[in-house]
């Protein structure tokens, strides 16, 4: 059984986000039950991405430093391709990005038909935003636009349309079908994928938790009965930012359930997931908020904090859900 969730506000197709493909039917329990556009459910990161190179339409793109953070941007219109190019404006010397690594950019993004700012995120360090290079997760263009880069570069791209909004376009964002994306990125860090944190002895009344080498987990559930109300315990201690309710988080997690000891869930062996806070179950919800970056939280959701007495799919309305959540990353809502 795999949870949907809702998109992230401000990355995806649909729902006023620009990069997500959709909702992977695999990723932490959404507040809603309403089905959303998948990208694909089962599968890990899709095949991989080949180095974009430069080409006449990315070298004709002026990028500007400003007095702002947020560079000036000018480019010929309009400007189509059928490819993906990319061109380094400024180079970093950080380590080189992979398929499959959560990246931190600052980006703004333009109709290349029109020339019109379609969206700008991440220019001050509180909008910062943390993305999957994961084409289950992301659209390909964007991917494509930051693998193989480099930590510090800046990379000015232009994506055809059939790699990122296609025929039909994003109405949302007001990008016409057909129009190819020109996009640049500031690549400020890439997010560990596994909690960092001190390690530290969960209750006596909680499962067992045990870690692989990369951080998955393996959850023992105790042959008795589960607690009726909340239980929230760190078994990994971080010292980064705190999570504040509304944030937009990034984890690993994996779901359990204490009547089978399965695991109906886990961002484990696709890539980590961001959403936030506020759009899942009360539960995971309450079990972020007011961790640290780097922690590890279980959390022991009961019906009533997580899908009710109406359960959802192969979650039935008496069961109670155990989640291991390691918090990698965490950004501060719009305003």
């Amino acid at each position: 059984m795999h949870l949907h969730r809702r998109l992230l506000p401000v990355l995806a197709a649909v729902s006023g986000v620009a990069l997500l493909a959709g909702c992977s039917s695999g990723a932490a329990p959404s507040a809603t039950t309403t089905p959303a556009p998948s990208a694909s459910a089962s599968a890990p990161t899709a095949a991989p991405l080949s180095c974009a190179s430069p080409g006449t339409a990315s070298d004709a793109i002026d990028v500007v430093k400003s007095s702002a953070t947020e560079p000036k941007v000018t480019f010929p219109t309009p400007t189509s391709v059928t490819e993906i190019q990319r061109t380094v404006v400024d180079k970093g010397s950080g380590a080189t990005v992979k398929q499959g690594d959560s990246v931190t950019l600052a980006y703004v993004m333009y109709d290349g038909k029109t020339g019109k700012k379609v969206d700008t995120r991440g220019w001050t360090e509180s909008s910062r935003v943390v993305f999957p290079l994961d084409t289950g997760q992301v659209l390909a263009g964007f991917v494509g636009s930051v693998v193989c880069a480099k930590v510090g570069d800046r990379v000015a791209s232009v994506i055809p349309a059939a790699q990122a909004f296609g025929d039909t376009g994003s109405e949302q964002i007001g990008v016409s079908g057909g129009d190819s994306i020109v996009f640049v990125a500031d690549v400020l860090g890439i997010t560990p994928t596994k909690a960092d944190g001190a390690a530290k002895s969960l209750p006596a009344a909680f499962p067992k938790v045990t870690l692989a080498a990369d951080g998955k987990p393996t959850v023992k559930i105790p042959a008795t009965d589960p607690p009726t109300t909340l239980k929230i315990a760190e078994s990994k201690v971080g010292t980064g930012t705190t999570v504040k309710s509304g944030d937009t988080v990034t984890v690993q997690y994996q779901g359990v359930l204490w009547r089978t000891g399965a695991v109906f869930d886990q961002s484990w062996g696709r890539s980590p997931t961001s959403f936030a806070t506020t759009d899942v179950v009360k539960g995971f919800g309450k079990a972020l908020v007011g961790a640290k970056v780097g922690s590890q939280v279980v959390a022991i959701i009961p019906p009533s904090e997580g899908y009710g007495s109406a359960g959802q799919g192969d979650i039935k309305g008496t069961d109670t859900m155990v989640f291991v959540i390691d918090v990698l990353a965490t950004a501060r809502a719009a305003k």
